[in-house]
């Protein structure tokens, strides 16, 4: 079944449920309270208790008509049987429904809810029951706390999102300066090849031409490769930093056995297999693949909780493809913000990433970057 069909058959489920709960529940509701002058049965009252629960399950799909079905079905009841304990009953699943709809919704569409139903509330005391002030007071103090109490949840709420928002922002806007820093170290370094590549080439063009020529095609290499990491990375730089980084050779995939034997020394295995020929990769593609690999087995130290990982690099036709595996606990994705610079890194060079938990156990981080469009 597709998605849609699967969509539109859950909808007419919920809709079949509130249409049952608006026409089935205030019957049964009724019936039973209208016996209550010669003694409530057990049975009946069990029923219309499941029943209550089973509607105000739906306030978590649908707050506002379900309070609706709430508030008109146990009115009518105290119409029927006007009595303390229905019409606190009636008091008690209403403000329930008040401070849920406040927790979930934007006060212009809490506060006519809690309005209404706190002048349905006192209508029903002042019709049905006796016109007492404390028991006014009571509903009027019960309609304000329930409000306050569900709208400061949703505030809370609001707030968490907000700040896990902004995080995740610094977190991107950390990465991307990071990824500065680095495209300034691969720059300087390709300038420094250049420099000495044209400094040997200008000596020797009259002695040895064919070195001049070495040299030549030297410079036109690293210019290119380092113009292309440019055009890719420069539109992501959003501002600049102050810190200093030490000038020199970036760190490629040429050095996970290093970073492996780093990571032994943390307690961790990390076993590297390289499928397909190894070759040299744009700069920018060498060094984000290397931090990706770094980051990815870094989490498995901190989190996963096991002693080995597998890290897979596959020198594919027309893509460079990643993959770091492990068998520990760390199946779920965390609140850190490794993840999100990995992804950060994946989409500047405009590949595919994925990170999640693995089917039998452990976790998985995926990485696809196309090596023909990085060219």
């Amino acid at each position: 079944m597709s998605a849609q069909p699967q969509s539109r058959a859950r909808r007419l489920a919920w809709a079949a449920l509130l249409l049952f709960a608006a026409v089935v529940y205030p019957v049964v509701l009724v019936a039973t309270v209208m016996k209550g002058e010669s003694g409530f049965v057990p049975e009946e009252v069990l029923v219309s208790a499941v029943l209550t629960v089973l509607v105000g399950a739906l306030l978590l799909r649908n707050p506002l008509p379900v309070h609706g079905i709430l508030l008109f079905t146990w009115t009518f009841a105290l119409v029927q049987m006007q009595n303390g304990v229905v019409g606190g009953l009636q008091a008690l699943l209403t403000g329930i429904g008040v401070g849920y709809i406040a927790a979930t919704r934007r006060p212009r569409v809490s506060v006519p809810v809690a309005v209404v139903t706190f002048a349905v509330q006192a209508g029903s005391v002042f019709a049905f029951l006796s016109a007492n002030d404390l028991l006014l007071m009571t509903l009027v103090l019960g309609i304000i706390v329930t409000w306050m109490a569900g709208n400061s949840v949703r505030v809370r709420r609001a707030h968490a999102e907000s700040r896990r928002e902004q995080a995740t922002a610094q977190a991107v806007a950390d990465e991307r300066l990071r990824i500065a820093r680095e495209l300034h170290d691969m720059v300087a370094h390709s300038i420094g090849i250049i420099a000495i590549q044209a400094g040997v080439g200008g000596r020797v063009i009259d002695t040895q031409p064919a070195e001049a020529r070495n040299a030549l095609d030297a410079i036109e290499t690293t210019s290119r490769d380092t113009l292309s990491g440019l055009r890719r990375m420069l539109t992501a730089l959003r501002k600049d930093d102050s810190g200093t980084a030490p000038l020199g050779p970036a760190p490629g995939l040429g050095d996970l056995d290093r970073l492996a034997e780093a990571t032994r020394d943390a307690g961790v295995r990390v076993g590297i297999r390289t499928e397909g020929e190894p070759r040299s990769l744009p700069p920018d593609v060498d060094l984000s693949a290397y931090r990706i690999v770094q980051e990815a087995v870094t989490n498995v130290v901190r989190h996963a909780g096991t002693d080995e990982c597998r890290v897979t690099v596959d020198y594919g036709d027309g893509e460079l493809a990643i993959e770091v595996e492990d068998d520990g606990r760390g199946g779920v994705v965390g609140a850190g913000y490794g993840i999100v610079g990995m992804r950060e890194r994946v989409a500047l060079l405009r590949g595919d990433f994925a990170a999640g938990p693995r089917p039998g156990g452990g976790f998985r981080v995926a990485v696809r970057i196309p090596l023909e469009a990085a060219r």
